[in-house]
């Protein structure tokens, strides 16, 4: 048995550490946002965020077939009641987590779901660091704390280099999208700014590549689903070089699939 949450699917998944301003209108969510008024303590006031693999109404077809397993809460920060009964709320991400089963009932009126926690790796990966690349028969010349101390420091350096490596590559990205006229008119300078609030935090300008680059869900998906800050900027560094030759030699950026479904007629 998993911590039970409340579950609001989208077109795409939520990042740790990213805004997400969401309008609520329909009665089952409107009855989502008033249990979470009525408790008491500000802080358990989340519920989780998971991407739609297929399909629109969601409770219609099989939950676990219809949704990604790895989603990321969504913790509210503010709430704006509407004229119409409706919400307008501002959230935040913040922990992943894996579905283990997933609730549907007739009230609450909402998907719920039991899920484990998803832990980070960063402590474990920087241990480890660039092991691998530093291992060699050991001749009893450096002592194991030395080799120790040796491997965390290019452990260090070697994520310095990546982060700067990726904070440039999405730069060039940032500009080459804003070049098309793709996306509101201020989204290059919103997005220059993000990236100068995270350029010295690795796992911050992770999220924020992977939430801000016009990325399909599933490559979206699998950078959620990465639990270590140093893979998924690996993988972000690939997936930029691959989106920048797009976009400078065809002018193309992908569009999710979403954005060319109709949703299921009632008749």
């Amino acid at each position: 048995m998993g911590d039970l949450i409340p579950l609001f699917p989208l077109g795409t998944p939520l990042f740790p550490g990213v805004v997400l301003p969401l309008q609520i209108f329909e009665p089952r969510y409107r009855r989502l946002v008033r249990d979470l008024l009525a408790q008491p303590d500000e802080n358990t006031r989340r519920f989780g965020v998971v991407a739609i693999r297929q399909g629109w109404e969601v409770e219609q077809v099989a939950p676990a077939a219809a949704l990604y397993d790895v989603g990321c809460t969504a913790h509210v920060r503010t709430v704006r009641p509407q004229p119409d009964g409706g919400f307008r709320i501002t959230t935040v991400g913040g922990e992943r987590f894996r579905l283990l089963d997933v609730h549907v009932t007739q009230d609450p009126p909402y998907l719920r779901a039991e899920v484990e926690w998803l832990a980070e790796e960063e402590a474990a990966e920087e241990a480890a660091g660039d092991h691998e690349v530093l291992a060699a028969p050991h001749d009893g010349g450096v002592h194991d704390k030395d080799l120790d101390a040796l491997v965390s420091d290019v452990a260090r350096s070697s994520l310095e280099v990546l982060v700067r490596g990726v904070r440039e590559l999405f730069t060039r990205y940032v500009g080459a999208v804003a070049g098309l006229g793709v996306g509101a008119p201020d989204d290059e300078a919103v997005e220059t700014a993000l990236l100068g609030a995270v350029a010295e935090d690795p796992r911050a300008l992770s999220y924020l590549v992977a939430s801000a680059a016009l990325l399909t869900t599933e490559d979206r998906q699998a950078l959620l689903a990465e639990s270590a800050t140093r893979r998924r900027l690996v993988t972000e560094a690939r997936l930029l070089r691959r989106e920048l030759s797009l976009v400078e030699t065809i002018g193309a950026v992908p569009a999710p699939l979403q954005r060319f479904a109709v949703p299921r007629s009632a008749n």
